[in-house]
């Protein structure tokens, strides 16, 4: 799991203690092996798929060790994310492998401050009450029934997703307490056999809907502005409403089918809930009438949404320039305190490990790893079409998520060169570079450890091990099958292809 993907999720690893020693040996040793062999292994090809010159190849190779040593150390967690990523960044510097200027560079990537910044503007959901009033809202208006109860979760996590880029503080921070509270009032509870009753229906449909609403913006989860940076070193330039055009008609199609699916092949015990509603309308009663903070949140929240999907009419406004008049506002209008955006600790995390991940996965690009490995792969997938091609490389991203728990790592360590392999085949740029930053986001509904919010979800105890993983399964294929089926003729129409 990744700190980046989650807002005050405790690191595995203790910084009071230093290093876990078996981890931190493991990668150190990976680090070394791969550092000094890869140079002697790996010979530099011929001109006609390395146009660079043999130091350029053997600092690439160098350069990669690192690379893939830092998102071995992420997953094997010997140290917090961050300071993994801190050590990857001074090993570039210690080992001669790039300048102390290129290696701190990542830091000034205004795709980052942009995550950065919608981290401490979510803090404003959760310190004003505003999230959690969404979430009984919709419960109140959807929760007669069962089904209709798992709609009114999805329908919370998609109002939310924009402004809050950690799917585990929306997920785990707003949405579980929310289907806890409404479980145990219909007396389904972990561990005594009243799982079914409606618990573990509530609980799988939360996070896989979860995932959907990960995939629609730009700014749902973290991991996906990184995409975007790894597109932008191919020269393809995603931005925010692009994102949310694309992903708008098979995101809401797959936020109907999932719960409906799932409440077919996984049903509640309970169907009617009349009570969830009873439920919801006391808390908002308890809530009282909205605060002060709560209407400058939602003033701020529209005035962001309006300068990041009317960007390019004023003047081709950066998205993360909407951003930092968004935390300025709510700084002068006292909804946040400078104090807020200290404590917020998945910010700073977040600005750590993407600045050394965006700084190395561009590096490889300009001393020319990405494009060999894109002329390469794509070299033995000549007898392919670009749309066999291209649906081949995306069921392998997809499907090789069953071995990270990150969607973070995962983006970093295959995204870039598998979006460079999909760009040699002849797919469409733009398409190729959606498609796999939405499989980014939807193929963490597949285990229980896939991103921040399955192993809180999951250790409520409500579901098995083995449903999660089938049903993970399941909804994968449903997924995809929207996704490439219904959104592609959505994005026919859009002239992505």
């Amino acid at each position: 799991m990744a700190s980046g993907e989650t807002t005050g999720t405790a690191d595995r690893g203790n910084a009071t203690t230093g290093a876990r020693p078996w981890p931190a040996l493991l990668t150190l040793l990976l680090g070394t092996v791969l550092y000094l062999g890869l140079p002697l292994w790996v010979p530099v090809p011929d001109a006609s798929a390395f146009a660079g010159p043999p130091a350029d190849w053997v600092r690439g190779l160098r350069l990669f060790a690192i690379f893939v040593t830092t998102i071995v150390g992420i997953i094997l967690n010997p140290l917090p994310m961050g300071a993994v990523a801190m050590i990857g960044i001074a090993a570039t510097v210690i080992t001669g492998t790039l300048p102390i200027a290129s290696a701190m560079s990542g830091f000034s990537d205004v795709v980052i401050w942009l995550i950065v910044l919608a981290f401490f503007i979510s803090r404003g959901f959760i310190k004003t009450g505003l999230g959690a009033r969404v979430a009984y809202s919709f419960v109140a208006l959807l929760g007669k029934h069962s089904l209709g109860l798992s709609y009114g979760l999805a329908a919370t996590d998609l109002v939310l997703a924009p402004a809050i880029p950690s799917n585990t503080a929306r997920a785990g921070g707003i949405v579980m307490p929310v289907v806890s509270s409404i479980a145990r009032a219909f007396d389904s509870r972990p561990g005594d056999g009243s799982e079914r009753k409606i618990g573990a229906f509530l609980i799988l449909t939360a996070y896989q809907v979860d995932c959907v609403t990960s995939a629609m913006f730009l700014t749902s989860m973290a991991a996906n502005p990184l995409a975007q940076s790894l597109a932008g070193e191919l020269q393809v330039k995603v931005t925010w409403t692009g994102w949310m055009l694309a992903a708008l008609v098979p995101g809401l199609v797959s936020l109907l089918v999932v719960p409906w699916v799932i409440y077919r092949l996984f049903p509640p015990e309970i169907r009617r809930t009349p009570g969830a509603v009873d439920i919801a309308r006391a808390k908002l009663v308890e809530l009282g009438k909205m605060t002060t903070g709560e209407r400058k949140m939602v003033g701020v929240l529209v005035l962001l949404l309006t300068l990041w999907i009317f960007a390019k009419p004023l003047g081709e406004l950066n998205p993360t320039t909407a951003a930092l008049i968004g935390l300025c506002l709510l700084l002068l209008l006292g909804v946040l305190g400078w104090d807020d955006v200290k404590a917020e600790t998945g910010a700073w995390d977040t600005l750590v490990w993407f600045a050394a991940l965006v700084m190395m996965a561009g590096f490889l690009n300009k001393l020319g790893m990405v494009p060999w490995f894109s002329r390469t792969v794509g070299g033995m997938m000549d007898g392919l079409g670009w749309v066999s091609g291209f649906v081949l490389i995306s069921l392998v991203y997809f499907y090789s998520h069953y071995f990270f728990a990150s969607n973070t790592a995962h983006v970093a360590s295959m995204y870039g060169a598998f979006l460079a392999v999909s760009i040699a085949l002849g797919a469409p740029p733009m398409l190729a570079a959606l498609v796999l930053g939405f499989f980014s986001s939807l193929f963490a509904g597949m285990t229980h450890y896939g991103t921040g919010p399955a192993p809180v979800l999951f250790g409520t105890g409500y579901v098995t091990v083995g449903a999660w993983w089938r049903y993970g399964l399941l909804i994968s294929v449903v997924n995809i099958l929207i996704w490439v089926g219904i959104g592609g003729l959505w994005w026919k129409l859009l002239r992505l292809w």
